[in-house]
């Protein structure tokens, strides 16, 4: 399956995840905007932005990027302390964050591309700085708007090898076998 196949199910669950995350986790209703397809390098960037990689017969990397301010909040939210600057406990908490959407993210995409391991995730801080995943450069991107504030959340995902396409196909076939 082609990562343009996929994007549907990907937004779908980055969207149902990161929905269920803000309101368990922080009791906030987070509301979904547009999604996308970034195919370039990203620009400089200036906030917290968390990396978490994905690895199987597909693999790849799931980010989240965020303001100062927005990561502030979300600590604030989810720990029920105050965070006015970004500090230790703020990148934990985006850390967190990051492992529990990308996570669900994960076990959706299960059942369609089969297991898929997730490693600890990667957090940076600061100004003018510039992130490249090494492997694939389609990136498919959900933006989220809490008040005045964007988070986005990002997944790019390609198959290791001939036979996860193979795979995928097959347990497509299948699938839609069942459901006629």
């Amino acid at each position: 399956m082609t990562s343009m196949k996929l994007q549907p199910i990907i937004v779908n669950s980055i969207s149902q995840a990161t929905a269920q995350v803000f309101s368990t986790m922080l009791g906030v209703e987070i509301r979904c905007g547009e999604s996308s397809i970034e195919n370039s390098m990203p620009g400089a960037n200036d906030g917290v932005v968390s990396f978490i990689g994905l690895a199987g017969a597909w693999a790849g990397t799931g980010s989240l990027s965020c303001s100062p301010v927005l990561a502030c909040r979300v600590c604030a939210s989810m720990l029920m302390c105050e965070a006015n600057a970004v500090n230790e406990e703020v990148l934990d908490t985006v850390a967190e964050l990051t492992n529990m959407i990308i996570g669900s993210v994960k076990t959706d995409l299960e059942e369609h591309l089969g297991p898929l391991g997730l490693s600890i995730p990667t957090v940076v801080y600061g100004r003018n700085f510039r992130a490249k995943s090494a492997g694939s450069t389609e990136w498919i991107v959900v933006r989220f708007h809490w008040d005045d504030e964007t988070l986005l959340v990002k997944l790019c995902l390609e198959p290791k090898d001939r036979a996860a396409h193979v795979l995928f196909h097959t347990q497509s076939a299948q699938s839609c076998a069942m459901e006629v």
